[in-house]
């Protein structure tokens, strides 16, 4: 999808914001037609040229259109028939005297707008107020790997508490451009598959790009239950992890499990052949580490985590929010 800029997220002030840059190549409004001269028709119908703007003042929509021209009445089915349907920035459609609707769709923006065709051919202009939303996220500046987070989208502002609680877009990857309707929306970042879960409002302007960087304060645990230190891991452990008032962040099996967790304190439960064991842990932002739990870490009284609904939750959060935007090119 063809965009290229910045636009200043909200989540925390953002550390750096570079100014807004247009979607379109040189950054300049394109006031030209694209159909200053339209072909002629064949007998009975119309030229009807269609192109479709980021506003009324601002650069045409230069590719990524999907048009669809549907007559205005239903048949007896209650369908309307689509008549014709292209996917280019600038379509000329020969449509018969009537009315029609005409359908475009950029990304997850669209727009539909009822024309009564003549005998007289003509242009039609949209105004298609979208812009789009490229991710990134970073830990201690280093950047997550794409594989490793994943985002969704939801309309409002989470800082206002005006969210909307279904993702308006589910599943973004990093990198990933992604056209929306121009207006308020709010980013959860979820970094693996532990509590590493943060949140930032961002603005989507017509004709630009929101380019986002969502900083993380998390690390990557590896756990480990050993006869003693440096020992070899012990399998078919099972494992929780909890975090300091008792409640449960994840729940796995296995000689290693890896979870990414938030910045904080956390305990660690391995249940094996019978017995349990307990060791107290501290993640700090970056730091990826390896937990061993010994066999001599034995809890007299094994701890039963509970878990609401019977599945391990995520916690909320991890920590502080930063949030900063840069300016790209085209």
């Amino acid at each position: 999808m063809p965009f290229v800029g910045t636009q200043s997220p909200t989540g925390q002030l953002p550390s750096r914001v570079g100014p807004p840059q247009p979607l379109t190549p040189g950054g300049r409004a394109n006031p030209s037609d694209p159909h200053a001269i339209l072909p002629q028709p064949p007998p009975g119908k119309a030229a009807i040229g269609m192109s479709a703007r980021f506003g009324a003042a601002e650069p045409l929509v230069p590719r990524g259109l999907v048009w669809r021209i549907f007559a205005d009445q239903p048949e007896t089915s209650g369908a309307y028939p689509l008549v014709a349907e292209a996917a280019e920035p600038a379509p000329v459609f020969f449509l018969s005297p009537g009315g029609y609707v005409v359908h475009v769709s950029y990304g997850l923006a669209s727009v539909a707008r009822r024309i009564v065709v003549g005998d007289d051919s003509r242009r039609e202009q949209i105004i298609m107020s979208a812009g789009a939303v490229q991710l990134q996220s970073d830990v201690d500046d280093k950047p997550i790997p794409p594989e490793k987070i994943s985002y969704d989208i939801f309309e409002g502002s989470f800082l206002q508490g005006r969210a909307s609680s279904r993702p308006f877009y589910r599943g973004a990857n990093s990198g990933d451009l992604i056209i929306l309707p121009a207006g308020d929306y709010y980013v959860v970042s979820t970094y693996g598959d532990g509590n590493a879960v943060i949140q930032a409002d961002i603005a989507v302007a017509a004709g630009k790009v929101t380019d986002a960087t969502l900083h993380h304060r998390a690390a990557e645990v590896t756990l480990r239950l050993v006869q003693a230190k440096g020992g070899q891991p012990l399998p078919d452990t099972q494992w929780s992890v909890l975090s300091p008032g008792g409640d449960a962040i994840k729940e796995s099996s296995g000689a290693v499990p890896s979870f990414v967790l938030a910045e904080g304190r956390y305990q660690a439960i391995a249940r094996y052949d019978g017995k349990t064991y307990s060791k107290e842990f501290d993640v700090e932002s970056g730091k990826d580490q390896p937990v061993e739990v010994t066999i001599g870490e034995q809890i007299t009284a094994p701890a039963s985590p509970q878990v609401d609904g019977g599945d391990g939750l995520e916690g909320s959060g991890d920590g502080d929010l930063g949030v900063s935007a840069e300016g790209s090119g085209d």
